[in-house]
C-alpha cells in the first residue's frame, strides 16, 4: 500500500510522464476522495466509485465497485482503472495486493480529523491526479476558513459548551456511541461543543450507566433517510435516553453522514450547520 508520505516519489516512478500531469481512468474510493476530485474540476476523469461516494449527485451514475472496506479485485478490475485513489482503511489487503500485482497504482491518502488533516488530504489527491496548483489553493482556503470558524464557534460557546452525544446506532436497543479520536468527536469540538463521552477511543456500545453519566444536552446522529420523525420518537422513548437533558429538550440533530463526517471540501459548511443546530442563529 502506498502512503501519502511516499506519494510524490511513487507517482514519478510508476506513472508515464503524461499521466503525471492529468491522470485519467480514476477509481475513487471513499466519499471525501470523490468529493475532492470533483471539487478540483476532475470529475470527468472518474470512471467508477465506491458505495460511500454519493456526492456530488452525478457521481451516482458511475459504476459502483462496492463498499470501500470490502472491495473485490474482480469488481475493481472490471472498470479498467489507470489509478485508484482511496481513503485510509480501504481494502482488504488481499485486494490491494492483487491490484498492485496488476501494476495499478493504489494511492492511500491521509485521513486526520482536523483542518490540517483536510488540507493534507486535498493536497495528496491533487498530487495523485496532476492538479497540484488547484489542490493547494483549495486546501489553503479551506484550512483558513475552518480555522476561523472553529475559533469563532468556540469563542461564542465560551464556558457554556453543550455536551453532545453522537450515536452511531441503536441496533438491538444498544447504543453505539462515539468516544474520542473519531470524525464525530472532531466535528463536535469544531462546532464549539463538547463530546459527551471521553472514556474511550473510537465507537463502542454504552451501558445505561454510561449514557446517564454522559448527560448530553444534545444527541447527534446520521440521517439515514426514511421516516425521520418516527426514528427520533423511537429514540426519545428509549428509557435510558428519556432520562437525559437532550430528550427533555427534544434536542436531536440529524445530518447526512458523508456531509458531517467526511472531512472533505464541505467540512467548513458542515461545522457551521452543526453549530447553528446546537446554538441557534
Amino acid at each position: 500500500m502506498i502512503r501519502a508520505a511516499s506519494l510524490a516519489a511513487f507517482l514519478i516512478s510508476a506513472l508515464p510522464a503524461t499521466a503525471q500531469e492529468k491522470t485519467k481512468g480514476i477509481v475513487a474510493v471513499g466519499g471525501s476522495v470523490t468529493e475532492i476530485i470533483y471539487a478540483l474540476g476532475a470529475g470527468d476523469r472518474v470512471i467508477a466509485r465506491d458505495t460511500t461516494s454519493s456526492f456530488p449527485p452525478e457521481v451516482e451514475a458511475l459504476p459502483d465497485i462496492g463498499y470501500m472496506r470490502a472491495l473485490s479485485p474482480e469488481g475493481v478490475l472490471s472498470v479498467n482503472p489507470e489509478i485508484i485513489i482511496a481513503e485510509s482503511g480501504a481494502g482488504p489487503t488481499e485486494t490491494i495486493t492483487v491490484l498492485e500485482g496488476a501494476n495499478i497504482p493504489f494511492i492511500t491518502v491521509p485521513d486526520e480529523y482536523s483542518a490540517s488533516g483536510v488540507s493534507a488530504k486535498i493536497i495528496a489527491v491533487g498530487e495523485a491526479i496532476g492538479e497540484e496548483a488547484n489542490a493547494k489553493a483549495l486546501a489553503d482556503d479551506l484550512k483558513r476558513e475552518l480555522d476561523e470558524i472553529t475559533r469563532s464557534t468556540n469563542e461564542m460557546a465560551g464556558d457554556n459548551k453543550k455536551r453532545v452525544l453522537f450515536i452511531l446506532s441503536t441496533q438491538g436497543g444498544r447504543i453505539m456511541a462515539s468516544g474520542t479520536e473519531t470524525a464525530a468527536a472532531a466535528m463536535i469540538e469544531m462546532a464549539g461543543a463538547e463530546n459527551a463521552v471521553s472514556a474511550f477511543d473510537g465507537y463502542k456500545p454504552l451501558t445505561d450507566e454510561a449514557v446517564i453519566a454522559a448527560a448530553p444536552d444534545a444527541i447527534l446522529m446520521m440521517d439515514r433517510g426514511g421516516d425521520h420523525d418516527s426514528s427520533i420518537e423511537e429514540l426519545l422513548q428509549m428509557p435510558v435516553i428519556a432520562s437525559t437533558p437532550a430528550a427533555k429538550n427534544r434536542a436531536v440533530i440529524r445530518m447526512n453522514g458523508l456531509y458531517l463526517l467526511g472531512f472533505g471540501p464541505r467540512t467548513a459548511k458542515a461545522v457551521v450547520d452543526l453549530n447553528q443546530a446546537l446554538y441557534g442563529g
